[in-house]
């Protein structure tokens, strides 16, 4: 679903049932290996046996057994049958369990003036009171699996493969396209003359109009001039900036600025506003 899909999907609020919402659950965790086989398994299959061994004073054992039956969907992978849960208690969170109970496709039923059918629900299955870690007992099938599975993890993904014929990926080519694109454009502006100083002049006093300083990039390309040429009437007009802030950039020397710094129109303000008075 798009993300303007999304956007237009009207949020709906819905009955949530809390009749079971003061059962406690475990929540468990499998390996791998074991989700795998549950995946597989139909839904009316004995997956496991859990067994619960309470000592007083003590804290309660757990053990899982896979069943026979879970172990014959995929004979020929063998995977630990036996396991340990370790059980932990959840003091610090909050964990629930819920259900979402949708309508099947296809079944004609009442639904609500926005489109959405009236035997959606959704259930609170339970809390959750502990935590278990499921983890096999340190059998020699369960070393073979452990081996088995680091082996394909040091696999590297790719190999060095011999080739008995030549393998051409790409075509060569005697030019590329953008160097023919930029010496066409090139011959197309021509070299570039040396106009005149005193109208190269006036385009660098129009410039400086706009700004008060420029690097020498932009000075060429506003005038069209040879880089050489244009440095030769810079150095007669303009100042070079060797420090910070303006470095490497030009300005106009004083004798041509027209523009007033801001020391004196503070000052002309000043005269301006004591002959008022």
């Amino acid at each position: 679903m798009s993300k303007d899909e999304k956007d237009k999907t009207q949020i709906i609020d819905k009955d949530l049932d809390l009749s079971n919402a003061g059962r406690g659950v475990w929540l468990v965790k499998v390996p791998k290996y074991i989700a795998q086989k549950w995946e597989k398994a139909p839904t009316n299959m004995d997956v496991g046996k859990l067994r619960i061994n309470k000592t007083p004073g003590q804290k309660a054992q757990v053990s899982l057994s896979l069943t026979p039956a879970v172990l014959a969907l995929d004979p020929e992978e063998k995977i630990p049958t036996e396991h340990v849960l370790d059980v932990s208690q959840v003091t610090k969170q909050t964990l629930g369990v819920f259900s979402h109970m949708a309508p099947s496709e296809g079944k004609e039923g009442s639904t609500n003036p926005v489109g959405q059918p009236d035997n959606e629900k959704l259930y609170m299955e339970g809390r959750i009171v502990q935590k278990l870690e499921c983890r096999p007992i340190a059998d020699t099938c369960y070393m073979k699996l452990k081996l088995e599975s680091i082996r394909k993890a040091s696999e590297p993904q790719r190999r060095v493969q011999p080739i008995d014929k030549i393998v051409q990926n790409f075509k060569p080519v005697k030019d590329h396209a953008h160097n023919i694109e930029y010496r066409e454009r090139k011959k197309a502006e021509g070299k570039k003359a040396r106009d005149d100083k005193n109208a190269v002049m006036d385009m660098l006093f129009h410039a400086f109009e706009k700004h008060q300083y420029y690097n020498i990039k932009d000075l060429v390309k506003i005038t069209n001039q040879p880089i050489s040429y244009l440095k030769e009437i810079l150095k007669d007009v303009c100042d070079y900036n060797m420090k910070n802030p303006h470095k490497n950039m030009w300005e106009l020397k004083k004798e041509y600025r027209h523009y007033k710094t801001e020391e004196k129109k503070e000052e002309e303000h000043k005269s301006g506003s004591s002959d008022s008075e």
